[in-house]
C-alpha cells in the first residue's frame, strides 16, 4: 500500500510537470515572436534552462512511478496467488471433484497475472491519463473558455460507446478465459498421461481435440480483436477532430485579435495531449474490463467456504488418543452422484491397536470407508467416532496428521526421496537424516535407496515416475511411519515375488502397536489381520476371523477366496504349460543342431 501510494505521489507530480509544459512553452514563443529586443537571446535562455529542468525533474518522477507501479503490481500478483492457492487447498474434496485440475491452474497463472496487471501497471496509466486530460481541459478552459467548450463537445458520445464497448469486452473476456482454462485442463490431463495416451495410439486424436480448443479461443480473440479495432479507431478519429476543430476554430480567434499566437499553440498542445489522454484512458477502460472479467471468477474463488471445516475442532492429548474406530448406521453417497447410495445402515467397530482388513467385491465402497475415516467426506447420517469423539467434533487437520495411508498406487511429488519420505510428518521441516534413514530401514527401502548415486537426494520425478511399484509402495510406507496411531493401506498388486515380499514385510513392521485398517484387494494378504469385515449391499455382511469365515461354506468371504485360487491356480498353470513349451522348444533346437 506504501508503493502504491507513494507510485500516485510521483504520478501526480509528474503529470502536473508534463501538463505545464504546454503553458511554458506558448510563453517562449511569445517571446520569440513579441520580444524582438536586446535582452530576447538571455530571456530564451533562462526560460529554456528553467524549462530543462523542471523537465529533468518530470522524467525522474515519471521513472520513479514506473518502478514503484511494476514492483507494487509483482506484490499484488504474488499475493493474489498465495491467497487463492491457500482457498483451493481449504475447499472440501467434493470441490475438486466437480471443478477441472486445469481450470484451477489456469486461474492460478493466467487470470491472477492479468488482473494484477490490470490493478497495477493499467491502472497507473490509466490515472496518469486521467489526471493530464483533467489538467489539460481546465488550462483550455484558462487559456480560452469558449474554444475549449466548443472543441469538449466531442467528449459525451464518446464516453457512450466507451461504457457499451466496456460492458462487451468484458463478458467476451470472461469467455475467452474460461475457454482458455478448458484448453489449459485438456492439454494438463493430456501431458500428465503421455504414456496412456501412447499406449494406446491416440495422439493424432488428441492433437485434434487440443486444436478445437484453442481455435474456440482464437474465434473469441479475433471478436475482442474486432471491437478493439472499431474502438480504438472511433477514439482516434475523435482525437484527430479535437485537434482540426482547434485549428478551425483558434484559427477565427486569432485573425479577431482574440488569441495570441502562443495562446493557440498553448491550447492546440493541450487540445492533443487531452486527445493522447482519452486514447490512454480508452486503453485503460478496455484493459481494466479485461480484468475485472478474470478477477471474477478469482474472487469466486478466494471468497468460497470450504463446506467441510478446514482447522477447526478440537484435538485429543496423547492419554485420550488411542485409535479405537466406529462407525455407526452410516448412510453414504458421493456429492456427484448423490442418486448412487454406497452404505445404507453401515456398522463397524474397530478396538485400539487391533488389524482389521475390508474386502468384497469391487465397487462396494472398501476405499470409501478410509475417505470417510480421513473426513474427506462426511456421511449423509449415522456417526464415525474415535475414541467416542465424533470426528465432526475433531479438528481436521490435526486428526489428519495422525493417520497414514499407504494406497495401491502411491503418489510421490516431484522431490527428493527425503522429502517425500519427511512429508508424513506433522512438521516436515523439523524431521532429521537420522529419523528418514530409520524409518526406511524399517520399510525395507534404506538399501535400494542407497544404491542411488546421489541416495536419499535422488528426485523421483512427477508422482515418481523413476521408481518401480514396489519401490514406491515402500518409500510410501516409510512416510506412513511417521505417523503415530492410526494406519490404513490398500494392499498390493502387480509385484514380483521379491518385491512383494520385501513391502508385505514392511506392512508388518508398521502395523505392530497401531490400529491397521487393511483394504484388501489381494485376499492372500490379510491372513494376519485380527478381523476381516466382508462388505456388500451397503452394509458389512460378515465379520470374524480369518478362519471362521472361511470355514463357512455359504459364505461370500468363501466365495470369493475361492475365486481368487481359481485364478491363481490358473495363473500356476499357464506359466506352468508355458514352461513346458520352452523346454521343449529347446529340446528340438538342440537336436537339430
Amino acid at each position: 500500500r506504501r508503493w502504491f501510494s507513494a507510485a500516485v505521489g510521483f504520478l501526480t507530480v509528474s503529470s502536473v510537470i508534463t501538463m505545464s509544459a504546454p503553458f511554458f512553452l506558448g510563453k517562449v514563443i511569445d517571446v520569440i515572436y513579441t520580444n524582438p529586443s536586446e535582452d530576447f537571446t538571455e530571456s530564451l535562455s533562462s526560460l529554456c534552462a528553467l524549462l530543462s529542468g523542471i523537465f529533468l525533474c518530470g522524467a525522474a518522477a515519471n521513472a520513479t512511478r514506473v518502478y514503484l507501479m511494476q514492483t507494487a503490481g509483482q506484490r499484488i500478483v504474488k499475493r493474489l496467488r498465495t491467497t487463492l492457492f491457500s482457498s483451493i487447498l481449504k475447499q472440501e474434496t467434493a470441490f475438486f471433484d466437480k471443478t477441472r485440475t486445469g481450470e484451477l491452474i489456469n486461474r492460478l497463472s493466467s487470470d491472477t497475472a492479468l488482473l494484477g496487471r490490470s490493478l497495477t501497471e493499467n491502472l497507473s496509466d490509466g490515472l496518469r491519463a486521467g489526471a493530464q486530460a483533467s489538467v489539460g481541459v481546465g488550462m483550455m478552459f484558462f487559456v480560452s473558455p469558449s474554444l475549449a467548450a466548443f472543441v469538449l463537445s466531442i467528449v459525451p458520445p464518446l464516453a457512450v460507446v466507451a461504457v457499451i464497448y466496456g460492458r462487451y469486452l468484458r463478458k467476451l473476456t470472461k469467455m475467452t478465459q474460461d475457454s482458455l482454462a478448458e484448453a489449459t485442463q485438456l492439454a494438463e490431463e493430456r501431458i500428465g498421461n503421455i504414456r496412456t495416451v501412447r499406449a494406446f495410439g491416440q495422439e493424432m486424436a488428441e492433437m485434434a481435440k487440443y486444436t478445437n480448443k484453442v481455435d474456440y479461443v482464437l474465434q473469441l480473440a479475433k471478436k475482442e480483436a474486432l471491437a478493439r479495432a472499431g474502438f480504438f479507431g472511433a477514439t482516434g478519429l475523435s482525437g484527430n477532430l479535437i485537434v482540426l476543430s482547434v485549428l478551425y476554430k483558434g484559427g477565427l480567434l486569432m485573425g479577431n485579435a482574440y488569441m495570441t499566437v502562443g495562446e493557440l499553440s498553448s491550447f492546440l498542445m493541450y487540445a492533443f495531449w487531452v486527445g493522447i489522454s482519452i486514447g490512454g484512458l480508452s486503453s485503460f477502460y478496455s484493459e481494466l474490463m479485461k480484468g475485472l472479467g478474470a478477477g471474477g471468477r478469482l474472487w469466486e474463488l478466494i471468497e468460497r467456504k470450504p463446506q467441510l471445516p478446514f482447522n477447526e475442532g478440537i484435538t485429543l492429548g496423547k492419554a485420550t488418543f488411542r485409535g479405537a474406530l466406529e462407525f455407526k448406521n452410516v448412510e453414504f453417497a458421493y456429492p456427484t452422484r448423490p442418486e448412487a447410495s454406497i452404505f445404507k445402515d453401515f456398522s463397524l467397530s474397530i478396538p485400539a491397536g487391533s488389524v482389521m482388513a475390508l474386502v468384497g467385491p469391487s465397487g462396494t465402497g472398501k476405499s470409501t470407508i478410509v475417505s470417510l475415516l480421513l473426513r474427506l467426506y462426511d456421511p449423509i447420517s449415522g456417526t464415525i467416532t474415535v475414541d467416542g469423539f465424533d470426528i465432526r467434533q475433531l479438528n481436521p487437520l490435526w486428526f489428519r496428521t495422525k493417520i497414514g495411508t499407504v494406497s495401491q498406487e502411491p503418489i510421490l511429488f516431484s522431490c527428493s526421496i527425503a522429502e517425500n519420505i519427511a512429508y508424513g510428518a506433522e512438521d516436515p521441516s523439523i524431521v532429521t537424516a537420522e529419523e528418514i534413514q530409520k524409518v526406511a530401514e524399517i520399510a525395507n527401502a534404506a538399501s535400494f535407496i542407497r544404491d542411488f548415486p546421489k541416495g536419499f537426494d535422488t528426485v523421483v520425478g512427477e508422482k515418481g515416475i523413476l521408481l518401480s511399484g514396489g519401490q514406491k509402495q515402500r518409500i510410501a510406507i516409510a512416510r506412513a511411519l511417521l505417523k503415530v496411531r492410526l494406519h490404513s493401506y490398500l494392499t498390493t498388486f502387480a509385484l514380483d515375488a521379491e518385491n512383494e515380499y520385501l513391502v508385505q514385510e514392511a506392512l508388518d513392521r508398521l502395523m505392530e502397536g497401531r490400529t491397521v485398517l487393511i483394504i484388501a484387494h489381494r485376499l492372500s494378504t490379510i491372513q494376519n489381520a485380527d478381523s476381516v469385515a466382508v462388505l456388500g449391499q451397503g452394509k458389512i455382511l460378515e465379520c470374524g476371523k480369518h478362519e471362521e469365515l472361511l470355514a463357512n461354506p455359504n459364505g461370500l468371504f468363501r466365495k470369493l477366496m475361492q475365486k481368487q485360487a481359481f485364478l491363481q491356480n490358473s495363473d500356476a498353470f499357464a506359466l506352468d504349460v508355458q514352461s513346458r513349451e520352452n523346454n521343449l522348444l529347446k529340446e528340438n533346437v538342440r537336436e537339430n543342431v
